[in-house]
């Protein structure tokens, strides 16, 4: 869908405001409101149901249920017309929170469940997580808390696969209600503790107010009164900032509770009807019951038998109306969590028997497995210590004699070799284990194949070789293509040629075969005069690590590794690489691609180059968080070849204390870190409070088995492969900064 700027404004707001959330609710509404106008001046369905959706979330979260209720149905009628999967699912979460925060316990079931088989079906871990801890709730207060514990179960879990530490705390909170009544107060404890230092790592400060008010309740049944008291203030407190009044009749609630322990009777009870004009207000049903029942025992305590027997009756007609009525449509309701449940069970079947299908092979692929392991983990390491080598090159470049730099020459051309050997094995072992796709772009082929074939004429020359091209592509034609992937291909087809061909020439032929309005079929063709490949070994010269001739008695050298990764990539176009060869006279690889076309106009010819200014980095200020030494040791040398300031930390948890004490101009984060990775610790700096959430954070990895595209991209300003070229490095830096 395209979007254009009015749109791309409201959903920058949309986005804002869910972002705030957890420490400014009032700003998050108002950011929604300003969206749903806009939505509506311009007449955008999409965006109208999307404001409505988070409209709904945020007057629940506040407990201003009427208003929850009405946003949340408009926007599950737009999410309906449009058929917007996910948008229903989030309408319904904000009204299964309406219905059971009041006294349709039925209806908040019923609606979570609607949810959470959504949000399964999409892959919404978060989403997934959020409703189970929902789920939870309601069972606890139906008194199930065999399936309570089960969504809760399932809630962490999710919640960890994201990692998501806010999600996790707020289960851990619920848990520890639990076992705070069954009496688990070593364990409620452990758990609550949990959550709270959670809470205050990602800053959710108003999830803080509920885990503090959950750490009252265990010190309330452990008999700490003092403790317990303080936490409910520190909690009431937050809730008091943050408009959360749901939060505010709960702590209440139990205020009130507590004060009526410590026979405190006149602030228990003020306290007490202070919850109930909050809780009646909002259509809290439980604390509504909960708060009729203290005052009808506060009262008693008082000897005031006439007010006491009148709470009484307003309790027991509260719970009647309420409690029972909704018990019993929750259990006519268990049919369907029955069906979910058998659901459940006949998916587990049918995986055990998939399983059991693909044992026979088990053996195979285990095998495979080990190998690729093997291969991505001994690449990355010797890529490391490669970033050390090439980089320890470039200083030194600056500070020898010529006759140094001679051999400090023959150091880089024999590190650039290793790279591309070590190169080869990470393509190769990406093709292998189907985690590369094509990215497709559009590309003048003529162009680009003149590059190509530019780039090998100095090798060509050195050999006594003629290097040709004829290609019969016009350059206006403009087609969609993986440029880099083809780019690959030919770069091994031609060095392959120029290798194995000792006089004569080598040349690149494409030529149009076939063609119609949308498509061509070009044929691609690499032709040598060289020594040939025999009959028989034809077929074994595109398997990995292959070699025609023993290892020993060549002299090309190279992995065997670039013919079978021609073959893959050409694969992954559904085409196949094919090769024609007589000893002693030369070989032809040739392959066809039908791929789509574009017809280029005239000032689309022009080259457009992106030319970045003379950026002057001087006095610019760099964190590197690297867990290797000599690496960050001699990327801070680089950097202060251009007078920048670099600091250095070797893990996570250091950096995450850097970017709250000091600013930065960019951080250097390695991705591969003991304890916490590279993307956790971006993650965490860019969505929580330090001074550096929009300082451009440029990735650094020697595993190249994942793209940027597998990374959290929204996070990272830009990536650079180890080891990298100095030039590279700078060239990233001025284009960010």
């Amino acid at each position: 869908m395209k979007v254009n700027k009015s749109e791309k404004g409201i959903l920058l707001l949309l986005d804002e405001a869910n972002q705030i959330r957890i420490n400014n609710l009032p700003k998050s509404i108002t950011l929604a409101h300003t969206a749903l106008d806009l939505s509506s001046q311009i007449g955008s369905k999409p965006l109208l149901a999307k404001s409505y959706s988070q409209l709904g979330l945020y007057y629940m979260v506040i407990g201003e249920m009427d208003k929850s209720e009405t946003y949340s149905k408009e926007a599950l009628a737009i999410f309906t017309i449009l058929k917007d999967e996910k948008g229903i699912a989030d309408a319904k979460y904000s009204l299964a929170g309406v219905y059971y925060k009041t006294n349709l316990y039925h209806l908040g079931l019923i609606s979570f469940i609607d949810a959470l088989k959504i949000y399964q079906k999409e892959g919404d871990y978060y989403n997934q997580s959020r409703t189970e801890k929902s789920l939870g709730t309601i069972y606890g207060y139906i008194g199930d808390q065999s399936n309570a514990l089960k969504s809760y179960n399932c809630a962490i879990k999710n919640a960890r696969k994201i990692n998501d530490f806010n999600l996790e705390s707020n289960v851990y909170n619920n848990l520890s209600g639990i076992l705070a009544k069954n009496g688990k107060l070593k364990f409620a404890m452990a758990f609550i503790n949990r959550s709270i230092e959670q809470k205050e790592f990602t800053n959710d400060i108003r999830g803080m107010a509920y885990a503090l008010y959950g750490k009252g309740k265990v010190y309330f049944c452990l008999k700490e009164y003092e403790k317990a008291e303080d936490f409910y203030f520190k909690a009431l407190k937050i809730h008091d900032e943050m408009g959360e009044n749901t939060g505010r009749a709960m702590t209440y609630t139990k205020l009130g509770e507590l004060y009526y322990a410590k026979n405190n009777l006149d602030l228990a009870l003020k306290t007490a009807f202070i919850g109930l004009e909050i809780a009646t207000s909002l259509k809290l049903a439980m604390s509504t019951i909960k708060l009729k029942k203290l005052i009808y025992i506060i009262y008693k305590a008082k000897n005031e038998p006439a007010l006491a027997l009148d709470y009484f009756e307003r309790y027991q007609k509260e719970k009647e109306s309420v409690i029972n009525s909704q018990t019993l449509k929750v259990i006519e309701n268990y049919e369907l969590i029955s069906k979910m449940e058998v659901l459940k069970n006949e998916t587990k079947l049918h995986k055990e028997k998939q399983l059991l299908l693909e044992k026979k092979n088990q053996d195979e692929a285990k095998a495979i497995k080990m190998r690729q392991d093997f291969l991505s983990i001994m690449s990355h390491e010797i890529r490391t210590p490669l970033n050390a080598i090439t980089s320890i090159v470039e200083l030194l470049n600056d500070e020898i004699s010529n006759e140094g730099r001679e051999l400090l020459s023959s150091l880089k051309f024999a590190s650039s070799n290793l790279i591309n050997i070590v190169n080869d094995v990470l393509d190769f072992t990406k093709l292998d284990s189907n985690k590369s796709k094509l990215e497709i772009t559009q590309v003048q082929l003529a162009r680009l194949v003149k590059n190509i074939v530019s780039v090998y004429d100095k090798q060509a020359m050195e050999k006594g070789l003629v290097l040709k091209l004829s290609c019969s592509i016009p350059d206006k034609n403009s087609y969609n293509l993986d440029e880099t992937k083809l780019t690959q291909v030919l770069n091994n087809l031609i060095s392959n040629a120029i290798k194995f061909t000792e006089k004569g020439n080598v040349e690149l032929k494409i030529n149009e075969v076939k063609s119609t309005s949308k498509k061509d079929t070009i044929l691609f063709e690499v032709i040598d005069s060289g020594e040939g490949i025999l009959k028989e070994n034809l077929d074994e010269i595109f398997e990995s690590f292959s070699q025609v001739k023993p290892i020993l008695t060549r002299k090309q050298g190279g992995t065997g590794l670039g013919l079978a990764i021609v073959k893959k990539i050409i694969e992954l176009y559904n085409s196949k690489i094919k090769v024609r060869s007589v000893v002693g006279k030369g070989t032809t690889f040739y392959f066809k691609l039908k791929v789509p076309k574009k017809q280029l106009v005239e000032n689309d010819l022009i080259e457009k180059k992106i030319v970045v200014k003379n950026i002057n980095l001087k006095g610019k200020k760099v964190l590197i968080v690297e867990d290797t030494v000599i690496n960050a040791v001699l990327l801070s040398k680089l950097l202060s070849k251009w007078e920048i300031e670099s600091e250095h930390v070797e893990n996570g948890m250091l950096a995450l204390e850097k970017v709250k004490e000091n600013f930065y101009d960019f951080i250097l984060m390695d991705i591969h870190m003991p304890n916490m990775n590279g993307l956790e610790v971006t993650k965490i700096i860019k969505t929580t409070t330090n001074l550096n959430t929009k300082t451009p954070v440029i990735a650094l990895t020697a595993d190249t088995m994942v793209t940027s595209k597998n990374y959290e991209t929204n996070h990272f300003s830009g990536f650079l492969w180890k080891p990298f070229e100095i030039d590279r490095l700078k060239e990233v830096l001025e284009r960010v900064f």
